[in-house]
């Protein structure tokens, strides 16, 4: 359990609260139907991931802008496919709108998240999707109504990890002792090497069990998202 008393709660999205996977299948195999590019097979969806988490990665490490990433990453999807490359603006939209529309929670998240609200526990989704993706799939998971704020990246001006956005978030919470807030997510890159540098409790939701680099370090390793409960003395 932490060393002092949790008020408030930072909870990523995408790989955390909400399990990413089927949204962005469901969202690419419309967009490739509705842009003539045919159908999307397993094997090329695996390989437009690895291409999108890489320029995530390269957004986080301030190598790229978020408007360079949205376009950039299909851009070259499309190369590396030998597939005719649409209006990458009209399929970058029409994906981010479809990409709200599918919520599918991980195991655990809605439960925990209701449970730390009825104890006091005000909590604040903090991510790096897109206004339109996120505020879309917030309203219709039911989490909007649920959460005390939300912090995205478009609005707040900076990504995480950066500094800038979790200072910017706090203000906007209110200011509470870094101490008492617990960030958690899925990334080590980008949520938890953040609240490392920012001075909160970091907590790794890490369901598969991926192995630890050696750093960033996180406070607080978990499997299963009702695990906070206990972690924030509930």
């Amino acid at each position: 359990m932490p060393h002092t008393p949790i008020q408030v709660v930072l909870w990523d999205i995408d790989g955390t609260l909400l399990d990413f996977a089927p949204a962005e299948r469901i969202a690419l195999e419309t967009c490739f139907d509705r842009f003539g590019l045919g159908p999307l097979s397993p094997e090329r969806l695996a390989r437009y991931s690895a291409v999108n988490r890489t320029y995530w990665r390269r957004l986080e490490r301030g190598e790229l802008t978020k408007p360079q990433v949205l376009l950039g990453r299909f851009e070259e999807f499309f190369r590396l496919e030998r597939l005719p490359c649409p209006d990458l603006d009209a399929f970058n939209a029409a994906y981010q709108l479809l990409l709200g529309e599918t919520v599918v929670f991980q195991p655990g998240a809605l439960e925990t998240v209701q449970i730390l609200k009825a104890h006091g526990i005000r909590q604040f989704a903090a991510t790096n999707g897109t206004r339109v993706a996120q505020r879309r799939k917030l309203e219709r998971s039911g989490l909007l109504q649920l959460l005390d704020g939300v912090f995205i990246s478009e609005e707040i001006g900076a990504e995480k990890p950066a500094p800038a956005f979790f200072r910017a978030a706090l203000a906007q919470a209110g200011d509470p002792p870094r101490r008492n807030v617990f960030m958690v997510g899925d990334s080590l890159t980008s949520d938890i090497r953040g609240a490392v540098d920012a001075g909160l409790v970091s907590c790794w939701y890490n369901p598969s069990g991926e192995p630890l680099p050696r750093e960033p370090v996180p406070d607080y390793i978990i499997s299963q998202l009702s695990q906070v409960l206990a972690l924030t003395g509930i």
